[in-house]
C-alpha cells in the first residue's frame, strides 16, 4: 500500500501517539482491567505501524498472538483474581523521584542517539515471500534457531501454568 508522504506521516504520527499514549496509560492505571485494555490498544497501534511499514504478515501475527492470545490471557488472569474492581489505597513510593530522574536521563540518551544516527531513506533489503519462507525454515531447522524457538514456547507455557496455579491457590 503506497500512501503519499504527507498522509503516511500523519498516519504514523497518529499511530505513534496512540501506541505511546496507551502504553503510558498501562503503567499509570490503578485498575488492572483498564490497564489490560490499554495494553490491547497499544498492541493494535504496533500492528498499525507494521501495516504502515508494509509488513502485513507481522501485523497479522501481532494481532493474532499478542492481542488474541497474550492480552486475553492477561485479562482472564486479572479477572480470576476477583479483586479487580475494588478501590486501591494509594501507596507512597519514596523512590519516585529517582525513578523519574533515571527515566528522563534514559529518554534523553535514546533521543540523542536516535538523532545522531544517519537513518537511510529507503529500506535496502526488500521483504519477499522467499525471505519469509527462509525465516520460517530457520526457526524449525535443528542447525539454526529451533532451540531458542522451543525455549520461548516452553517459557510461555510455564507462564500460563504459573498464572493458573496462582489463580487456583486463592480459591
Amino acid at each position: 500500500m503506497e500512501l503519499p508522504m504527507s498522509v503516511a506521516k500523519a498516519v504514523f504520527l497518529i499511530l505513534s501517539a496512540v501506541t505511546l499514549g496507551s502504553a503510558l496509560a498501562v503503567v499509570t492505571q490503578r485498575n488492572l482491567f483498564h490497564a489490560a485494555l490499554f495494553l490491547i490498544l497499544s498492541f493494535f497501534g504496533v500492528a498499525g505501524l507494521y501495516v504502515l511499514l508494509d509488513a502485513a504478515f507481522l501485523a497479522g501475527i501481532q494481532v493474532l498472538i499478542y492481542i488474541g492470545a497474550i492480552a486475553i490471557l492477561i485479562i482472564f488472569a486479572v479477572m480470576l483474581t476477583r479483586q479487580v474492581m475494588r478501590p486501591v489505597e494509594p501507596q507512597v513510593n519514596l523512590q519516585w523521584a529517582w525513578a523519574a530522574g533515571f527515566s528522563f536521563v534514559f529518554l534523553a540518551l535514546v533521543v540523542w542517539v536516535t538523532l545522531r544516527i544517519p537513518w537511510p531513506e529507503q529500506v535496502s533489503i526488500p521483504v519477499t515471500a522467499e525471505s519469509i519462507t527462509r525465516l520460517g525454515q530457520a526457526l524449525v531447522d535443528p542447525q539454526q534457531y529451533v532451540l531458542p524457538f522451543e525455549v520461548a514456547s516452553v517459557l510461555l507455557l510455564v507462564a500460563l501454568i504459573g498464572s493458573v496455579a496462582i489463580a487456583r491457590e486463592r480459591d
